[in-house]
């Protein structure tokens, strides 16, 4: 290949995948700074990538483009609130809308000044790493992944949260010590029905099944298990907070009020949907 390959024929050649313009775009620049350590100061001050360097940001294009294989499972990680995740396929991949689970997790934490924390389900560890980042609480991440705990505890050390950002396995509650009691639960359970599975885009399904659907056809059974067993664990006045699918918030406030919690709360996202729900024993 003589002539070397220009960057907008790289972004073509995810656009012609069926990806999205503005999206392509965004990939495309996060391959140049992975792959070739090339960002926009590279652009404005016109360096030139070296043909090498094109060729291997073209060949992760194209890989993207013919698995759809997520970005973020290509370049080894995923941006969630301004840190650098390590993601893999044991883990979901961090989505934008967990971000309103986590700021509101940590505005309560720090208005009642709460020393300990549980984060169930906790894949890559990016909600329990930034909980214990921008608070004083200790916090302990739970799954049922060990590939997964392996992942959280990279992510916690790459962070410095030795000591506070702990992990353990433990399916829903089952390996929460005799005694231990905690100030607040937060949890991003698998939401999706089976029904569902065949509706999903193709990059989700790079997710790890267990992470993303139910057994039960609304997608409920989580919500239930972990909001039925919460009171046990909970000091007295605890929070509890769940990240929504859509279409669910009905569903899990009567599940929530049913088993005892008060003043519960929805927050919605930037688009308006039902996102966070939040109550308190």
């Amino acid at each position: 290949m003589a002539e070397s390959m220009s960057i907008q024929e790289i972004i073509k050649i995810l656009t012609d995948s069926g990806i999205e313009q503005n999206e392509a775009n965004v990939e495309v620049k996060m391959l140049l700074e992975h792959f070739a350590n090339y960002g926009v100061k590279d652009i404005i001050s016109g360096n030139k990538l070296t043909t090498e360097k094109l060729e291997l940001v073209k060949e992760k294009a194209e890989l993207r483009a013919k698995t759809r294989q997520p970005i973020q499972h290509i370049i080894g990680y995923a941006d969630f609130m301004g840190e650098k995740f390590i993601v893999n396929p044991s883990v979901l991949i961090p989505r934008d809308e967990t971000e309103f689970l986590v700021r509101k997790a940590i505005e309560i934490i720090n208005k009642n000044n709460f020393k300990m924390a549980l984060d169930v389900g906790t894949g890559s560890g990016c909600i329990a790493c930034m909980i214990a980042k921008y608070t004083q609480c200790q916090i302990i991440g739970l799954d049922i992944s060990s590939d997964a705990l392996n992942t959280a505890l990279d992510n916690a050390s790459k962070l410095n949260l030795f000591n506070k950002a702990i992990f353990r396995k433990s399916n829903i509650f089952s390996n929460v010590k005799p005694g231990e009691s905690f100030d607040i639960i937060v949890s991003n359970p698998p939401y999706i029905p089976p029904s569902e599975k065949e509706k999903i885009q193709t990059e989700v399904k790079f997710d790890p099944e267990q992470a993303l659907f139910t057994g039960d056809e609304k997608g409920l059974e989580f919500y239930e298990k972990i909001t039925k067993d919460a009171p046990r664990i909970l000091n007295k006045g605890g929070y509890l907070l769940y990240e929504l699918g859509i279409g669910q918030s009905n569903d899990v406030k009567s599940i929530m009020e049913k088993n005892g919690f008060q003043n519960v709360e929805i927050i919605k996202d930037l688009a308006g949907i039902d996102r966070v729900m939040v109550g308190n024993l």
